[in-house]
């Protein structure tokens, strides 16, 4: 889920591509169909590594697939029902801090990582895709009152 690079902890790219291709799709009606050539030119991502991010997340079912002619990717729960969360730990697994089992680590380290675990994982799973939308249009705006 979070990787070190450069000196910061971040999302993984995989991560960061399934985000951005879920939301665009959320941002689409309902029953539209999503391909992957268009969703990464639109979101300016690598059509090979989102084609396997988008298996990956059908997988785990958040997505569902359409063959033929007009086939793709569709959301496979609403915007306002699937969250961050889920779709992180579908990419990347679970968010672990100290790793799937921490070595030579005090009991004092090994709560104060398990409660941050809790809260990180507590607020990703508070946000939904339809939640990053609205944050979207709110801040896509400026209001100016005299």
């Amino acid at each position: 889920m979070l990787c070190y690079e450069r000196g910061v902890m971040r999302l993984s790219k995989r991560a960061e591509y399934a985000l951005r291709a879920l939301t665009a799709m959320a941002r689409r009606p309902a029953q539209a169909v999503s391909q992957i050539e268009e969703l990464a030119a639109a979101e300016g991502l690598p059509p090979k590594v989102l084609e396997q991010i988008l298996l990956g997340l059908k997988k785990a079912g958040l997505l569902r697939s359409k063959r033929g002619v007009g086939g793709g990717y569709q959301l496979n729960k609403t915007a306002s029902a699937l969250t961050l969360g889920e779709v992180l730990r579908a990419v990347d697994g679970p968010f672990l801090p100290l790793g799937e089992h921490p070595q030579h680590t005090g009991p004092g380290l090994l709560s104060s990582f398990a409660d941050l675990a809790q809260l990180v994982n507590h607020h990703l799973d508070s946000i939904t895709l339809a939640d990053v939308l609205t944050r979207d249009s709110a801040g896509g705006s400026m209001h100016f009152d005299i």
